[in-house]
């Protein structure tokens, strides 16, 4: 793995880094399926664990140590100085470590809940440290799986992986179609659906 000391916030390898939002990562068509943005060793542990490959790795020079020992063998490795990390990303990059990573394909609905017995369902949760906190939680009752609606924002948005404590990589999950498409889908995997509610006649969790 090349480590490749860089001096100026304007160089292009630094694109990943400083000239794409989370959004537009998300739509990148080279590579196919877009990137996102791990943030922190630990983060970037847990996505490696669970398949996912990095394109490159912009760490300081005090964590270098840490991204030798995660990153892959084809991963190109961009020492900094943290002033430098922090006019690429606009703000301080606490934790010392990002790694542009590749996105993987999403699976289907019906391969991500075979043999599932719980699952959660996000639906239009347009806030990505709601979205993280719901995996932590989702991780903490035994979900077998989360499904996430059209509209709902990113999993693998960098605030969304910060807040889930790297849980979006432990749970599997996929996005659902249009609830018209998505209802007979998960019928015919033998779910029954309920809607968390705080309402007078809700009953547990156990109960149902």
């Amino acid at each position: 793995m090349p480590v490749i000391p860089l001096d100026s916030a304007d160089d292009p390898r630094l694109a990943d880094y400083r000239d794409l939002t989370d959004v537009s990562l998300r739509r990148v068509t080279e590579p196919a399926g877009g990137l996102y943005i791990a943030e922190s060793s630990k983060v970037l542990d847990r996505a490696l664990r669970a398949g996912h490959r990095p394109r490159s790795v912009l760490v300081q020079e005090k964590f270098l140590a840490d991204a030798l020992a995660l990153a892959g063998e084809d991963a190109e490795i961009y020492v900094v100085p943290a002033e430098i990390a922090e006019r690429v990303t606009g703000y301080t990059v606490h934790r010392g470590l990002l790694a542009s990573m590749h996105r993987p394909a999403l699976a289907s609905v019906e391969e991500v809940v075979k043999d599932a017995r719980l699952v959660v369902v996000l639906e239009d949760i347009v806030d990505h440290t709601n979205i993280g906190a719901a995996f932590r939680s989702a991780a903490a009752l035994g979900a077998d799986a989360v499904l996430v609606t059209p509209r709902c924002a990113d999993p693998l948005y960098r605030r969304s992986v910060r807040v889930s404590m790297g849980t979006v990589f432990q749970v599997p999950w996929t996005r659902l179609p249009e609830w018209s498409e998505a209802k007979p889908l998960l019928h015919a995997a033998g779910l029954h659906l309920a809607a968390l509610a705080l309402s007078d006649d809700a009953v547990t969790l156990d109960a149902f």
